[in-house]
């Protein structure tokens, strides 16, 4: 992946290869301060946007916090509700109200 990862590459690879149930006991091992680190990682790469907030589920808020700042406490936040993939500016079908101006001249007194 990248040099800014804060595990071993074969420990990124088994932890992005995990199944969600397996994950909190193959992360437990790693460090918790590692683990902050590791999930703001994930978390800021869209591929493993929702892995990071898996990561970030099996830490404490203060340390998420002491690690990462303002991005750790968001993590926090974010990995304690449901996830909702991020739509990344997909267009969503959400149908328009059509406005007529039929009748509009008759508004206020003014009629042709």
């Amino acid at each position: 992946m990248n040099a800014d990862c804060p595990v071993p590459l074969d420990t990124l690879g088994r932890i992005y290869r995990a199944e969600a149930e397996a994950l909190p006991s193959l992360v437990a091992g790693i460090p918790e301060r590692t683990r902050a680190r590791l999930a703001a990682f994930l978390y800021s790469r869209s591929h493993t946007h929702e892995l990071g907030l898996r990561v970030a589920a099996t830490c404490d808020e203060s340390v998420l916090k002491r690690e990462e700042g303002g991005l750790g406490e968001a993590i926090y936040a974010q990995s304690r509700q449901r996830y909702a993939r991020p739509t990344h500016g997909e267009v969503c079908y959400n149908p328009v109200k059509k406005i007529s101006l039929a009748g509009s001249r008759s508004v206020g007194g003014l009629s042709a």
